[in-house]
């Protein structure tokens, strides 16, 4: 089966994730994945547990926030680039109006009551929007 070269960007707290790769405040790694591999799937070869991760983008796209994680699903294709911010790492509310989104999150963010704009999150489990 062919693989997949993933551009993974790792900041804050999960750039120990990044191995040799930790540069403090982040890392930048190259991961090899087999074709059909999702974010789900890249988590689990990094060992971030899904209460650790904040806000993620797919090439540019915003996928994740903390408590809403719809890309779990999300197939990575060959050259994709991933940054994944942990949950210490807020993005203001303010700015997601107009952000470019994956297919996952905008149909997760429509389906939540509040659209997804709070300005405060409460740990009280995470989703994946199926």
């Amino acid at each position: 089966m062919p693989n997949v070269s993933v551009d993974v960007w790792l900041y804050g707290p999960l750039a120990r994730y990044g191995g040799e790769a930790d540069q403090g405040s982040f890392a930048n790694l190259k991961i090899s994945l087999p074709e059909g591999s999702t974010i789900a799937d890249l988590l689990g070869r990094l060992g971030i547990q899904a209460d650790e991760r904040g806000i993620t983008f797919i090439n540019g796209q915003l996928s994740a926030m903390p408590g809403l994680q719809p890309d779990l699903g999300h197939i990575l294709c060959d050259d994709d680039r991933v940054g994944i911010f942990h949950t210490k790492s807020m993005w203001p509310f303010q700015y997601r109006h107009g952000v470019m989104m994956t297919d996952e999150m905008m149909q997760a963010m429509g389906a939540e009551k509040d659209r997804g704009l709070h300005h405060t999150y409460e740990k009280v489990g995470f989703r994946s929007g199926n």
